[in-house]
């Protein structure tokens, strides 16, 4: 039997009970009567002390943990949380032959976002290639190829202006959220590691910053093989990961603190399916419920796309049915459940409207 917290009101009229019944000739309920104060202060003190409570109770769990007392339990449990990581790639310095470009060199971009060389280099031949990273950690760090970083300080004989390289600035993450540590954390103890078992793999790509959701393949191409597909699904421009992003998950389950001795890892990024929503007549045919939809088509996908997967139109129907304020509709686009080879991940492609 689950306890409920009494009410202020409840604990008020309780105490005056209490106190009418033990003291000849007082009445807690006068308004006016000293006794009737008392009662209040008390049951006040009281509720403060039920409300404390009531928070540890959601705390001795961790799936009603709040962040404090979650990041505990899975220090307990040796799940750490992944910390946000900077932007990092390269830019191209130009000026004259022979000028020096220290590490730590600030430059900034138009927004104001700061990024840092990573080592000393020199201009050769009117020109200098620079490992940079952000200052701060963070998705605001990633940066498309070919745009302009600029010196906060003048230096001389070097171009104000360094020209991000070919690959960007990638890799910026965000620390991990609170709900998605907690499923991480809930995964670890109702599967822990069996040394080496299907859902290890799986396990152990989600510790790596970045990786939201991965699936684990024994036997790929062969005895003593995995592999081993995952998305980042936080990704400022793709959920499918760079090789750069498949090259760290790979050097992660290849060291010997996880990958069993005769176990070789094969890490791979899913091919994308983008998949285009067609629906008409909608009823009602307001802005706020289309944006209703598609969030929760998104969420569909999010929810149940993996490589080599089907994606039911049963579910399709369902979700756009239930979306808040959806009356009716024709969905022209997906008819059938939809199928993908292996390999192969449906994406979210967009929603598009139409009138019959």
């Amino acid at each position: 039997m689950s306890f409920n917290r009494p009410t202020l009101a409840a604990l008020v009229a309780r105490i005056e009970s209490d106190i009418d019944t033990r003291m000849e000739g007082a009445d807690a309920r006068l308004p006016a009567a000293d006794v009737a104060v008392l009662a209040r202060a008390v049951a006040g003190t009281q509720h403060g002390l039920y409300g404390y409570l009531d928070y540890l109770a959601a705390q001795v769990v961790p799936d009603t943990a709040d962040e404090e007392h979650l990041l505990r339990w899975a220090n307990w449990w040796g799940v750490a949380r992944k910390a946000a990581e900077a932007a990092s790639g390269t830019v191209t310095f130009t000026g004259i032959s022979g000028t020096p470009i220290p590490a730590g060199t600030l430059l900034q971009r138009t927004d104001g976002t700061e990024f840092q060389t990573m080592a000393d280099v020199a201009i050769a031949s009117g020109s200098a290639v620079a490992p940079v990273e952000a200052v701060v950690a963070g998705t605001a760090g990633n940066t498309a190829a070919g745009l302009a970083l600029r010196l906060t300080t003048t230096m001389s004989g070097v171009q104000s202006a360094a020209t991000i390289g070919a690959a960007g600035l990638a890799g910026g993450t965000e620390e991990e959220t609170v709900e998605a540590l907690r499923t991480r954390l809930r995964a670890y103890v109702q599967e822990p590691p069996q040394g080496g078992a299907t859902n290890d793999w799986v396990t152990w790509a989600l510790q790596v910053s970045g990786v939201t959701r991965a699936w684990a393949y024994p036997r790929y191409v062969g005895r003593g093989t995995v592999g081993l597909a995952f998305v980042c699904d936080n990704a400022s421009d793709s959920i499918i990961p760079d090789v750069a992003m498949v090259a760290t998950v790979q050097a992660y389950l290849e060291h010997p603190d996880r990958c069993p001795p005769g176990c070789e890892p094969l890490v791979f990024a899913p091919t994308p399916a983008p998949l285009v929503f067609q629906l008409a007549d909608l009823a009602p045919a307001q802005a706020s419920v289309r944006l209703a939809i598609e969030a929760a088509l998104k969420e569909l996908v999010l929810r149940e796309a993996e490589p080599g997967g089907t994606l039911l139109i049963s579910h399709v129907r369902e979700v756009i049915s239930t979306a808040a304020g959806e009356y009716d509709h024709v969905l022209l686009y997906p008819t059938a459940n939809v199928a993908h080879a292996a390999g192969v991940i449906a994406t979210y492609g967009g929603t598009t409207w139409s009138e019959s």
